[in-house]
Parts: C-alpha cells; structure tokens; sequence
C-alpha cells in the first residue's frame, strides 16, 4: 500500500464536539500523527455525547468515537505554567495545530499565533470558528443549527409549508471541518511553508457550498426559496411516491424526460405543451408530477428503479442511514473501518474517509483513544520550553 500522503506530518488537535475533530480526523486518515490536547477534567466534551448513556459515563461517547480513531490523546491544562511549557514543546515539533475555540482564547492564555510562531516558525495554524477571526460576530457563539439559520440554509430546506427546516444532520460542522482540512493540505504542499495562520469562518464555508443558490440571486435577481424535494433547475426532477415508498428520478435532459415517458407507458406526454420543453416543464411542475406518480403507484420502487436506470434516467430509492449502510455498494467498499477491540470492551465500527487511494480505503492503525491514554508516551521524553515574554 502507497505510503499515506500526510505520513510524518504532526497535528495538534486542540479541538472539541465536530467541526475540528472532524478536520483532525480527515488528516488522521491522510497519515497525519494527530495528538489530541484535551483538559484532563473530561476532555472533549463528544465524549460525554451519543445515543449510549453508558459510553457516555465512561467519556467515550459514541459522538465522541465517530471522529477520533487513529489519533492520541494527552491531557494538559494550558493554564497551568508546567503544562503551558509541555505544550509549547510540542508545538516545537508539530507541523499543524488545530483550535476552534472562540476568538480571542488562545490569546488571553498567551498562546496565540504570533506566540506560537515564534516558538516554531514553520507552524501551520488553523482557527475554526462560528464567524471567523474578525467582524462584528467574531465574539458570538455559534453551533451548527446557529450557523445553518444564519447561512440562509434552512430557508431554503422543506418546503412553503414546512420551511425554514434544519438539515437532520450537523452540515455547518461538517463543511467547518471539510473546509480546515483542505486548507491545512494546501499550506503543507508549500515547500516553503512559512508559518501560516488559517481563519475558517463556518458561517463563510457553508455559504460557500450554496454557489447555485447564491448566484442565482446575485446574478440573476431571484432569490432562492424553499421547493421541498423537488430540484430548482429541472421537472422532473426531485422525490416520486411509488406503489411502496419514494423513488428519487432526475431527467434533467430532454432525451431524460422521453426516456421516462417511455418506461411509464405515456408517449403522448411528448406532445403535450406542457411537457414539451425545459421550462414548460418547471411551468407546469404539479401537474407533471400528479401524472407521474399516478404511473408509478402500479409498481414498487425497486421495479421503477431498475427500469429507470436501464433506460438512461438517474434515479434511486431513498434509505435509510441503516440501509445504505448494509447495501453493497457501501458494504463492501470499505468505508467502515473495524477495531476488533474499540477500546469500549466491544468491537468498534466508525466511517472513515470517504475515498480511496489506488483503489483502497483510508486507514488508522488504532480506535479512538481514552482520555489521557498517551500521556506517558507522548509527554514523558519532552524537553519543557518557555514561551518568549
């Protein structure tokens, strides 16, 4: 197997609950050295998080176990002058540190970046927060569902009746993080990498990922409002009931919508003014759909799934998180990582990265740790430094 792109590559994980563990985990499996710095009383608040009252107890929560394997844990309390100077002599050694906390901690703990590059002139250093570093919201609170209401995501999510809705999973963290591990990746392929200060706003990331949305007001005047399952650029296409469930089709293209109208059974569709074209389409929305499902509800979705897909038409079931999970196309691909001993007194199985390379999946070599698991390793041989007044 290739050696891991980031292997020999240090990380500080200073970070707790998502969006920064979630970065750290990324960089975990690229082949990043992560150590994770938490305060010794409990640590990451994740791991007094999850569906599992019992982990929960024995801070290993299942919030906290989705997004650590592979890194080590240390525990140090960044107030205390002994401590304070273990830190910075790991900051000595790291090529990455990682923190989201508010803005202006790190400072008043005199462990800010202009301290920290003095101590290390090639560290790269990474802030996630709510707000980014500057600017009237810099100071203010932010968790996810704060940052999907500010973003204008949840205006556009359900529809006129249910709208504005929260995604049903923690989007603003995620993107946060997808967003951090990028930049960390860029500012490590400089050859040069001077210290190098990353400020990652949430509320900038997602806002970001609504290019379509946000150009459409910004370019064509129209601003964008919530459609339900139903796609704003294209009919039909979007979420059909079926004789057993929903179904997703996407005949964006006219040769797609003919297609369609083959597999149901309805050719005069074609002729009609209504569905003669794309925009007549998008016009005539509901009652486009009102004939489809019409058609489909003769079958079930499988049937219509694999007649759609043999005729060119993009179209799938919906799922699940506990189907997908168990169908093939996941199952054997090795997205789940498995720990025989997940260091909870069972086995262990978390997600891991999401791609592969030359055709095999991510890996780390250990699950998430427990609180302080590497002190003894990771602290014991360090050479304490005091940072410059």
């Amino acid at each position: 197997m290739m050696t891991p792109p980031l292997s020999g590559y240090r990380v500080l994980d200073l970070t707790n609950v998502l969006a920064g563990p979630f970065c750290c985990h990324q960089l975990a499996h690229l082949g990043a050295d992560v150590i994770k710095v938490e305060n010794p009383q409990g640590g990451d608040l994740a791991r007094q998080l999850g569906a599992d009252p019992e982990l929960n107890a024995s801070l290993m929560g299942a919030s906290f176990l989705a997004q650590n394997a592979g890194k080590k844990s240390v525990t140090l309390n960044l107030k205390d002058a002994d401590d304070r100077r273990r830190f910075l002599a790991l900051v000595r050694d790291a090529d990455v540190l990682v923190e989201n906390f508010r803005p202006g901690v790190m400072a008043r703990l005199s462990l800010d970046f202009e301290v920290l590059r003095d101590v290390n002139p090639r560290l790269v250093y990474c802030a996630i927060s709510g707000f980014g570093q500057d600017g009237p919201l810099a100071s203010y609170p932010a968790y996810d569902q704060i940052i999907q209401g500010m973003a204008g995501v949840m205006s556009v999510t359900g529809d006129a009746d249910t709208a504005p809705y929260r995604v049903g999973y923690p989007l603003a963290d995620t993107v946060g993080g997808l967003t951090a591990a990028m930049a960390i990746s860029a500012a490590l392929a400089n050859p040069q990498r001077p210290a190098t200060f990353i400020d990652v706003s949430m509320l900038e990331s997602v806002l970001a990922t609504l290019g379509w949305a946000v150009s459409n007001l910004l370019v064509a005047g129209k601003a964008p409002a919530p459609i339900g399952n139903n796609n704003v650029t294209a009919s039909p296409s979007g979420t059909f009931r079926t004789g057993d469930g929903l179904i997703n089709i996407a005949a964006n293209k006219q040769e797609q919508f003919e297609a369609l109208c083959r597999v149901l059974g309805c050719p005069e569709w074609l002729d009609d003014p209504r569905f003669a074209d794309r925009q007549a389409r998008l016009e005539h929305r509901q009652a486009l759909t009102e004939r489809i499902e019409a058609r489909l509800a003769i079958r079930d979705t499988e049937f219509w799934w694999r007649a759609l897909v043999a005729q060119g038409v993009p179209a799938g079931p919906v799922y699940t998180i506990e189907q997908i999970l168990a169908h093939p196309q996941v199952a054997d691909r090795g997205l789940i990582e498995t720990f025989d001993d997940g260091g909870i007194g069972r086995p262990l199985k978390v997600i891991s990265g999401g791609y592969r390379f030359n055709g095999r999946p991510p890996r780390v070599a250990s699950p998430p740790p427990t609180l302080g698991q590497d002190n003894a390793t990771v602290l014991a041989n360090l050479d304490p430094i005091e940072a410059r007044p």
